[in-house]
């Protein structure tokens, strides 16, 4: 998400607001968050073995931005870019004209009045009650869900409880103490350092949904998960979400196209929420702004849908395996049985010297360990890879297989339909290194090329005068335009010096040429066509 936000200037403004990386350094296991811990992780990047994967892959670093520090940078870049933002408004139905264009009846909710927008294009934005969706009639592609939980925010001082517990994630587990029916375990979520928290409770197995439960009864348990009753405690709010394993069969219909949590509906393990909404929008973003200009055709739209179901489909699924994979660390833990007693015992094997409890820490330890693939997923945010008439396959062999580990690893690669890979780039009097990625995107196409690409150059400046299609080159390398600064580009970019790879406005691949080629105009041009639908 950062990577697209930076590409329209609102990094350093999010960075600004965010909380940083180092603050999310751990995952814990604990009774209490002041008491004792049972075990913990790194997380999000701040695992010394995976420091050089994370750094590989971006040049933007992990923060955690919550949705009401987001929207109002969001909100204000768009007011300030022309665009009309009105809150308390609902949209009741559209309906279609013959003419193509939609219009849509809202209710202003303040003032009880309807009125009609006409437009030609509907984005369906709105949520995972999507009335957008709903109208459409898309087909949802539904799994049973994982149950009930409740957000519990808190205002809370945990400063002084978290000194030597730094992170952002805490599971509070009590196997082998009495819990109450809708608070069996809990995830505590900061969401400001360190006096504002989400306590994520989830009702015991088989306890059902239907609880009816007061403030004060919630004060109560958030008390027992803090364990220090000293500490003063304010609920700010309470409110029920089911866990979701929810993906619509495709994104779009005609000149309406659907996004974020109307289209994929999951449980906010691996961080992936906010992050593929907004990457949503950014791949469809330069598509439609390349049709209204006339820089492409409308079937070049096809694209959105084939492009990010995929993904959503695998966010839904990862995000839920993320929850499935705590399961062994509450087996090993003694939270599983209904009997307390039963409880104790089991919980108690971990301290025994028995052969029992050997193996229940070695399935502790395990069960800890399985957790990375949500903590250190950086596969799973990563490794999108698009296949559509947007991407030019026609000269390439078939597409190098995932890493052994796809939700681990991250596959670094120009094959067209990947995101173009990270490196570090500096002039040859250094100044401020920068990215590859801050040579792509802005609304343009891209061309890097190298060392005896200079027809490639001439080539990408005559075709982009002839499409009438915005397209900057750079040539990277010895004496270019820029050094490579590592030797990273060098490593990344699978073509030779004089061939080149075309970037997509959103920085994914478009086509590439592994070496020179006669005729480059005449290639480029045709590829640069089809991608277009022109």
């Amino acid at each position: 998400m950062i990577e697209c936000l930076r590409d329209i200037g609102l990094e350093e403004a999010c960075v600004r607001g965010a909380v940083k990386g180092d603050f999310m350094r751990h995952t814990r296991w604990c009774r209490t968050m002041a008491g004792e811990e049972f075990a913990r992780i790194y997380s999000w990047g701040n695992d010394p073995r995976r420091k050089g994967d994370y750094d590989a892959a971006s040049p933007c670093k992990h923060v955690d931005l919550p949705q009401t520090i987001l929207e109002p940078i969001l909100v204000r870049h768009a007011t300030l870019h022309g665009f009309n933002c009105r809150f308390d408004t609902t949209l009741v139905s559209f309906e279609r004209e013959s003419s193509g264009f939609t219009v849509s009846l809202v209710k202003d909710s303040l003032s009880g009045l309807t009125y009609r927008i006409r437009s030609k294009y509907l984005f369906g934005c709105d949520g995972a009650r999507s009335q957008i969706l709903r109208q459409l009639q898309i087909p949802l592609v539904k799994k049973p869900g994982q149950g009930l939980a409740i957000n519990v925010l808190v205002k809370v001082d945990l400063s002084h409880v978290v000194e030597n517990r730094v992170g952002n994630l805490h599971w509070v587990m009590q196997p082998d103490e009495d819990h109450p029916a809708f608070g069996w375990t809990g995830i505590v979520r900061m969401v400001r350092p360190w006096n504002e928290w989400m306590f994520i409770l989830f009702p015991a197995p088989g306890a059902g949904v239907e609880f009816e439960t007061s403030d004060a009864e919630y004060l109560v348990r958030v008390k027992e998960l803090i364990g220090d009753d000293s500490i003063p405690v304010e609920i700010l709010g309470a409110s029920k979400w089911f866990i979701n394993e929810i993906v619509a069969e495709y994104y779009s219909d005609g000149n309406v196209f659907c996004l974020g949590d109307a289209v994929h509906r999951h449980p906010p393990l691996n961080g992936l929420g906010s992050n593929t909404c907004v990457q949503d929008a950014f791949n469809l973003a330069w598509k439609i702004a390349y049709v209204m200009k006339g820089l492409a055709e409308p079937a070049l739209l096809d694209s959105y849908s084939a492009e990010r179901q995929p993904v959503g489909h695998g966010v839904i699924t990862r995000a839920n395996q993320g929850l499935r994979d705590h399961a062994p660390v509450w087996e090993a833990l003694g939270m599983m049985d209904p009997s307390l007693e039963v409880r104790k015992q089991q919980f108690a094997e971990l301290a025994s010297a028995s052969e029992q409890g050997v193996a229940r820490r070695a399935r502790l330890q395990a069960a800890i360990e399985g957790t990375a693939h949500e903590f250190h997923g950086l596969g799973i945010e990563m490794n999108q890879r698009y296949d559509s008439n947007a991407v030019y396959l026609d000269d390439e062999g078939p597409r190098p297989p995932l890493p052994e580990d796809p939700v681990l690893q991250h596959e670094i690669s120009t094959y067209p339909g990947s995101r173009l890979p990270h490196a570090w780039l500096n002039t040859k009097v250094p100044g401020k290194q920068f990215s590859t990625i801050d040579l792509a995107g802005h609304g343009s196409f891209c061309l890097l090329t190298g060392i005896g690409g200079g027809t490639w150059r001439e080539a990408a400046a005559k075709v982009a005068e002839a499409l009438g299609v915005p397209m900057r080159c750079y040539s990277v390398g010895w004496a270019q335009d820029y050094e490579d600064v590592y030797f990273d580009w060098a490593r990344r970019r699978e073509v030779r010096e004089d061939g080149c790879v075309l970037v997509r406005p959103d920085r994914f691949v478009a086509w590439r040429s592994h070496g020179m080629v006669s005729g480059c105009e005449d290639e480029l041009s045709a590829v640069l066509k089809a991608i277009l639908s022109r």
